[in-house]
C-alpha cells in the first residue's frame, strides 16, 4: 500500500485521533507517509505512536510543519475550535483536508478564511464506520475544486472511494443528506416493524420479504439485522445525530425548502436524546419507539 512520494511531499498532520482519526492515521502511515498527529487528549499519544505516527503536543507547531493538514473531529464545534488555532499557523500553498461531518455554514466560513491565506482546501466527510476506515473502504463525499481533488486523489484513495460531488460546501451537504435519509429509514422501519409485531408477523420472515421488495434498502439489508440482534449501533453519539439533523434543518430553512417529514425525524432523535442523554447509539430513536410500544424488536428466538 505504499504511496509514491511524488503525490505527497513533506509531513501530513492529523488533528483528531479518535474512533475514526486513529484508523485514518494508521492507513496513511502504512502507506509510507510521514504523519504527525495531535489531539486535545494527551492520552491519545501512545495510540498515535502505535499506529506509526509522530506526536506533537503543540497543534500550532504541528500545523506549521505540515504540507497537508487533515482534521478528523467529532463535529462542527470541535472543528471550529481546532481551526481557530490551525489557520494562523498553516503555511500558504499547504492543503487542509477536512474529514469531519460538519455543518456547511461552519465549514464554508473556515474555507473562506483558509483561502484568504493562500491555503488550498478540500472537504471529504466520511461515509462508513471504524471498520471501513481501517480497511480503506470509506466513502468520501468530496467538495472542492477539481484540480485540488486530482492533486490529492492518491492520498484520498488510501482511505476509500472518492465521490467528488461538487465545489466547496457540496461535500458537507451531501454527507448530511445521506445521514438524514438513513435516520429517516431507521425511524420508518422501526415504526413499521413494531406494527408488524403487534399484527403477529414474524420479524425474520418480514425482514426477508422487505429485502426482496420495493422497500429494500441498505438499511434493511444490513443495519436491520443488527437492530434485531439488539445492537443500537454504539459507534456514534445520539447527540451527534441531533447536531447533524439540526444542521440540515437549518440549511432547509435558509434555502426555503419544505422539510416537514425530515423535521419529524429530527424530533424523534431529539426525543431520544432527552430520554437517554448524550450516549452512543445511532438507533436509540428506535429504542424509544420500542419503549413507548412496550416491546422490543428482536429475532423470534430472542423475543
Amino acid at each position: 500500500m505504499m504511496l509514491c512520494n511524488r503525490h505527497v511531499t513533506g509531513t501530513v498532520g492529523i488533528i483528531g485521533i479518535g474512533r475514526m482519526g486513529l484508523p485514518v492515521c494508521a492507513r496513511l502511515t502504512a502507506a509510507g507517509l510521514r504523519v504527525v498527529a495531535a489531539d486535545v487528549r494527551p492520552e491519545r499519544e501512545q495510540d498515535a505512536r502505535d499506529a506509526g505516527a509522530g506526536w506533537d503536543p503543540d497543534p500550532e507547531r504541528l500545523v506549521g510543519q505540515a504540507s497537508v493538514l487533515i482534521t478528523v473531529l467529532p463535529g462542527s464545534g470541535e472543528l471550529v475550535d481546532a481551526m481557530a488555532v490551525a489557520l494562523g499557523s498553516l503555511r500558504p500553498n499547504s492543503t487542509w483536508i477536512d474529514l469531519t461531518s460538519a455543518a456547511p455554514a461552519a465549514g464554508m466560513e473556515l474555507v473562506a478564511r483558509a483561502h484568504a491565506r493562500g491555503i488550498e482546501c478540500l472537504e471529504a466527510p466520511m461515509g462508513g464506520g471504524v471498520h471501513a476506515a481501517t480497511t480503506g473502504t470509506l466513502q468520501l463525499f468530496v467538495g472542492g475544486r477539481s484540480d485540488v481533488v486530482e492533486r490529492h486523489r492518491a492520498l484520498l484513495e488510501l482511505l476509500g472511494r472518492v465521490e467528488h460531488v461538487g465545489d466547496h460546501g457540496a461535500g458537507y451537504t451531501t454527507k448530511l443528506l445521506v445521514n438524514l435519509l438513513w435516520f429517516g429509514q431507521a425511524v420508518a422501519v422501526g415504526e413499521a416493524l413494531l406494527l408488524a409485531r403487534r399484527a403477529e408477523i414474524d420479524l425474520d420472515v418480514l425482514r426477508s420479504a422487505l429485502g426482496r421488495s420495493a422497500a429494500a434498502s441498505d438499511f434493511v439489508s444490513r443495519d436491520l439485522d443488527r437492530l434485531l440482534d439488539g445492537d443500537y449501533l454504539e459507534s456514534f453519539g445520539i447527540d451527534r445525530c441531533c447536531e447533524e439533523l439540526a444542521a440540515v434543518a437549518a440549511l432547509a430553512d435558509e434555502l426555503d425548502v419544505p422539510f416537514e417529514l425530515s423535521s419529524t425525524v429530527e424530533r424523534a432523535y431529539r426525543a431520544a436524546l432527552t430520554r437517554y442523554g448524550p450516549v452512543d447509539g445511532e438507533l436509540l430513536a428506535v429504542a424509544l419507539l420500542e419503549e413507548r410500544a412496550g416491546t422490543r424488536l428482536r429475532r423470534s428466538a430472542a423475543s
